[in-house]
């Protein structure tokens, strides 16, 4: 079959307009972004989503860093999960990691905590889950400390109340940022650390936490009962007043929380919204 002159100029300017089509439709598809990333939200600056911006989440209880969320609680807080996820500008691969849970499910941690997303997130951006409960808090990159939900439990391995006696009773209290416990010292004066030794020498049984500056918080908390102190030369972070410190026999593992019966209870407890302030 032969085409008029007419004809082939008519084909010629489909097949143009085709090609065209089809290369502007390559250069505008749609660009996967990372798995995980920082987004910039009004009320909590940098939090960690996915990549569509749906927010993630901390679940307090979560201290030692396997999930406390189980059965129905997976249905208004679904587990995120991602095998080999793509990591956004600002947040460090290393601090992401994998964890089975006890019902066979894989879910992503950042800095040891499990991550999840919230039921009642109805739209990218949306932090309808922070404080639920005053457990559930945004994941932020950078929080100077967390809080936790655990049952206390001594070096003499016996489990304590929130009073520091013996009872089973889940308690609220401030860790750093990877869930590690930070205590007080009652004889401590407000933001006078009497402990410490000019030489340090006494550091490695109770070291202090020497955060250098109070960036975020959860926001059950108020930051304006945080300070920075300075102890010989280095600094350490205070709470209420009270100085804050680790315990050296927790091993440095989030969760434990030995240092509440050590040498005896009462003499380095946890702090929390319920410590009174340190004494003048």
């Amino acid at each position: 079959m032969k085409l008029s002159r007419g004809n082939l100029a008519i084909v010629t300017s489909v097949l143009m307009i085709t090609l065209a089509t089809s290369s502007c439709k390559k250069d505008h598809a749609p660009v996967a972004g990372p798995a995980i990333k920082l987004t910039s939200n009004a009320k909590f600056g940098s939090i960690l989503t996915d990549e569509s911006e749906r927010t993630l989440y901390f679940f307090s209880i979560d201290a030692d860093g396997n999930s406390g969320c189980t059965g129905g609680c997976i249905t208004s807080w679904p587990v995120f999960y991602e095998e080999s996820p793509s990591i956004g500008t600002g947040l460090d691969a290393a601090d992401f990691a994998t964890i089975t849970r006890t019902d066979g499910v894989k879910q992503t941690t950042y800095k040891g905590w499990p991550l999840y997303y919230f039921q009642n997130d109805a739209k990218p951006g949306d932090v309808n889950g922070d404080a639920v409960n005053k457990i559930w808090f945004v994941a932020k990159p950078d929080y100077s400390v967390m809080l936790a939900n655990t049952q206390l439990v001594g070096f003499d391995n016996v489990k304590y109340n929130s009073h520091a006696q013996p009872g089973d009773e889940v308690t609220q209290y401030i860790t750093d940022p990877y869930g590690k416990t930070l205590y007080s010292f009652s004889p401590d004066k407000f933001r006078k650390n009497t402990f410490t030794k000019a030489d340090f020498s006494n550091n490695k049984v109770w070291p202090l936490d020497s955060a250098a500056l109070v960036k975020n918080i959860p926001s059950t908390l108020d930051k304006t009962q945080f300070a920075i102190v300075t102890v010989f030369g280095k600094t350490q972070l205070c709470y209420k007043g009270w100085p804050l410190y680790y315990f050296g026999s927790d091993l440095s593992r989030r969760g434990n929380t030995k240092g509440v019966s050590f040498p005896s209870p009462g003499i380095w407890p946890i702090i929390n919204l319920n410590s009174l302030d340190a004494p003048q």
